[in-house]
């Protein structure tokens, strides 16, 4: 038993050794004290992991001491949040210290519900929103990330939150498009700075559902490109990011964060995208796949700079529009981005109205 323990805590670790670094797609406190524990040194956050959190009861008295301080459901929300995510920048801000702020960080998602079919906000006001916010949650934090969605609204809004000298997570990234627009956004936010020191940005392209679109939506992709496409589409954006920033002799790394690496497919190995991108940057994964990782026994090598045969890149290239790609998962991936948090709302709601006898 001992042995097998030893050989589980080297996968995790091995995979740290080959230049990847881990971040954890929660903040739950004892998922972040274990992953840390096991080379973890960043997390993130979204309001279906608040949500998550708050349905096992555990921070109960956190809700009842907001709603004792007059907080309306949506504030109660932000609060709960903004606790978390604080406790969890405390376990990572050695990390951030040691690095000089090149990793430790904490993903802050700004408001979901600006992106919600209900919103009648223009583009602009959108935009001029996340500035606000952006600047209202990251104030008087050393290593919270603002997390901002590449949508028009999140885009337009890159360039002053950079130049505000906030470290930024730029999301729901599915395409080249997307990634070429924020990054340029931010640099021109950057170079507005007084100083370069401290300018930190990373963009998180999604993976598995890239592949969960391709079996629906281009069923006619051969078994070798089929489930592919995820870790093709990634990969090309890693090699521009590599070499955008290759000649700028910038202190930190402006890095991507390969997001959805949880696998979809039950016949997926539970480390296949894990595997796939081990050697750079940052992963973020969900605490189920750190932990099939954990008890693989396996032994993680570099896979980064690998692709597919030419034959597959081409099929790929000649059977998947990217540009009908990006607009299908665009468009669920709002709705799976402004629902949860609408969900969240509820489970306050009945979480106050549970509440109330206890608080008078």
């Amino acid at each position: 038993m001992r042995d097998k323990a030893m050989a589980d805590s080297k996968s995790l670790q091995s995979l740290v050794a080959t230049g990847t670094k881990l971040w954890l797609d929660s903040i739950d406190p004892q998922e972040v004290a274990t992953n840390r524990a096991n080379g973890a040194t960043g997390a993130t956050s979204n309001p279906i992991i608040i949500a998550d959190l708050l349905k096992t009861g555990r921070f109960d008295d956190l809700i009842a001491q907001g709603i004792r301080d007059g907080h309306d459901d949506e504030d109660l929300a932000w609060h709960v949040t903004d606790h978390l995510v604080s406790r969890a920048q405390e376990v990572f801000l050695p990390v951030w210290e040691q690095t000089r702020g090149d990793d430790g960080y904490v993903s802050f998602e700004l408001d979901p519900l600006l992106e919600d079919t209900s919103c009648t906000l223009s583009v602009e006001d959108k935009s001029r929103k996340y500035i606000e916010l952006g600047k209202k949650w990251s104030a008087g934090h050393k290593n919270r990330m603002i997390k901002v969605p590449a949508t028009p609204g999140g885009l337009g809004a890159l360039e002053e939150l950079a130049a505000a000298g906030i470290s930024l997570n730029v999301t729901l990234i599915f395409s080249e498009r997307q990634y070429n627009l924020a990054r340029e956004a931010i640099w021109r936010g950057a170079q507005r700075r007084s100083s370069l020191a401290h300018f930190k940005s990373v963009y998180s392209i999604f993976v598995s559902r890239l592949d969960v679109y391709t079996e629906r939506d281009v069923p006619d992709l051969s078994p070798a490109a089929q489930g592919m496409v995820g870790i093709v589409n990634a990969k090309r954006i890693w090699k521009l990011n590599q070499a955008y920033w290759a000649g700028k002799n910038l202190p930190l790394k402006q890095e991507m964060i390969f997001a959805s690496t949880g696998t979809k497919k039950p016949t997926d190995a539970p480390w296949k995208y894990v595997e796939a991108f081990a050697g750079s940057d940052i992963e973020t994964n969900p605490p189920a796949t750190n932990h099939a990782v954990h008890g693989s026994g396996r032994i993680f090598t570099r896979h980064i700079e690998e692709m597919p045969s030419p034959e597959v890149l081409a099929e790929i290239d000649a059977k998947v529009d990217m540009t009908k790609l990006e607009q299908t998962l665009m468009a669920e991936g709002l709705d799976k981005f402004a629902k949860p948090f609408k969900d969240l709302l509820k489970l306050i709601a009945n979480k106050r109205a549970a509440l109330q006898v206890a608080v008078g």
